[in-house]
């Protein structure tokens, strides 16, 4: 059940990332503003969820705990969830580790990202 629960919550967050990114993105477009406020936005939600519910100030169940920081702040941005993983990483002090999530998952991103791009552009010409 909890499946179905994180996959409800996933569009629900997709819906609100897609709804707040082109609205922001129709007023100022020269600079992805839309994407970085998602994901500014996202990572703050998901360090306060977190940080409530490790310090006991929040008290919900692992489900709802799983529903709003996979489901809806996944859906919502990806990038919440890197944040927070880095940020453990750092508190526990893995700063090392922490540098290296950030380089390498930036990096490999990028990569993928400018692939995938390559990738359609080359079967475009074919």
């Amino acid at each position: 059940m909890i499946y179905f629960w994180i996959a409800l919550g996933g569009a629900l967050g997709s819906v609100a990332r897609f709804a707040c990114s082109e609205w922001v993105q129709s007023r100022w477009s020269a600079f992805p503003w839309g994407t970085l406020l998602v994901n500014v936005v996202g990572s703050l939600i998901i360090g306060v969820l977190a940080g409530m519910t490790e310090s006991g100030r929040l008290s919900v169940s692992i489900n709802l705990r799983q529903f709003l920081m996979i489901g809806v702040l996944g859906g919502f941005t990806t990038f919440s969830s890197f944040s927070l993983q880095t940020l453990m990483l750092a508190r526990s002090g893995a700063m090392l580790m922490a540098a290296l999530n950030v380089l390498v998952s930036v990096g490999l991103c990028l990569f993928a990202a400018w692939l995938g791009m390559v990738i359609v552009l080359a079967l475009g010409r074919a």
